[in-house]
């Protein structure tokens, strides 16, 4: 559609605003049309406006051609504010069709404008480009520019990156640092999942700092015999908490074999299993062995597997009754099946097998027989 004499000769303004509402309205064609007799005039106040109207409107169309054109108008102007948002809006177009370089010339346009209210996405943006491409140093640098801006929003999302990648650099007191002052602008109760990624980033920083520090602390000809014990037991206990489980294991093992620390070593590793006054029990070495492999979970699942078929074994032979048994051998049955009430848990390994008893009879009543023993 050509424009009319009167719509040549309207003021820009009112024709910026008219195209606006037909915009707003969903009248695309029209819209652009209106943008692009704004831009006709030539270089007006409403020129950048213009341009990233008519940018939106074609993009609105699937023009992406179009509207990228329109936004380079709009940067050409310099325009504080119209000038920075197309730029944004053009490294978006970019970013969605998967071109890097195009992208990333966008944002450092957006950068250059200066325009605090679009800084904070475009560091965000040029940083993760930078980390996609391996450049892991200037990634960082962008990171740290995005939390000095303070942004609620994104200032957040560039500590807990910077964090990771300083925790995987090994320097968790800067990742401390970063993640302190973003955990400072957020409302907790307004966006507990970004607090909650935030503060478990912080609590692993943490714990690499205690890692560092307990490893700092070495066995030596003077060393104290309380302290450095307890150092080698913390740090071979926490390091699994961070997939560690090798290092954890040499940690004990260089402990243990220290002549003049390692029966400390030894108590502390066995402290919480341990018998007391000198008694030692068989299963204990492969308790210990279990402790400094991290595998302790996987030695309980074998013990109670084992466990479970031997009492299915002795319960299942009791249940049949005392036929064909001297009255002492079932008595010794009916004590093994007896499970002590001080062990939490003996009820399910009892309903364990009552459930074995109850399939095997194809019954869904209980088929303990009575008097079935308690324990004691």
């Amino acid at each position: 559609m050509s424009t009319t004499p009167d719509e040549a000769t309207a003021d820009p303004s009112i024709r910026l605003e008219e195209a606006r509402r037909h915009a707003e309205n969903g009248e695309l064609d029209r819209a652009a049309e209106l943008f692009r007799g704004v831009l006709e005039v030539g270089d007006t106040p409403e020129r950048a406006q213009a341009a990233m109207g008519l940018a939106v409107v074609l993009e609105g169309r699937g023009d992406h051609e179009g509207a990228r054109e329109a936004d380079r108008a709009a940067i050409a102007t310099k325009d504080p504010e119209y000038g920075a948002r197309a730029a944004y809006h053009l490294a978006l177009s970019w970013e969605r069709s998967g071109e890097r370089d195009q992208a990333r010339e966008a944002w450092r346009t957006v950068v250059d404008f200066g325009n605090h209210a679009y800084l904070p996405p475009a560091y965000l943006a040029l940083a993760q480009i930078a980390d996609d491409e391996g450049d892991a140093g200037q990634a960082c640098e962008w990171w740290e520019q995005v939390i000095a801006t303070g942004d609620e929003q994104y200032a957040p999302v560039a500590a807990h990156d910077l964090a990771l990648r300083l925790l995987d650099w090994g320097d968790p007191a800067r990742a401390q640092r970063a993640l302190d002052g973003a955990l400072d602008l957020i409302d907790r109760r307004r966006d507990p999942q970004a607090h909650a990624r935030l503060a478990a980033s912080l609590g692993i920083a943490h714990l690499e700092q205690a890692i560092a520090a307990f490893g700092s602390v070495t066995p030596g000809e003077d060393a104290d015999p309380e302290v450095v014990p307890l150092a080698i037991e913390l740090l071979a206990r926490t390091l699994p908490l961070r997939g560690r489980d090798e290092a954890a294991q040499e940690v004990w093992r260089r402990g243990l074999a220290d002549p003049t620390l390692g029966e400390q070593v030894r108590a502390r590793l066995r402290r919480t299993f341990a018998a007391e006054e000198g008694e030692h029990f068989w299963w204990e070495d492969d308790v210990e062995a279990a402790m400094r492999a991290n595998s302790l979970p996987l030695l309980t699942g074998e013990v109670f597997g084992a466990l479970d078929h031997m009492y299915a074994l002795i319960a299942m032979r009791y249940a049949e009754g005392a036929e064909g048994l001297p009255a002492e051998a079932y008595d010794l049955l009916g004590q093994a099946v007896r499970i002590p009430r001080g062990y939490p848990w003996g009820p399910a390994l009892q309903e364990s097998f009552a459930e074995r008893l109850r399939q095997t009879m194809e019954s869904h009543a209980p088929v303990l027989p009575p008097g079935w023993p308690d324990g004691e």
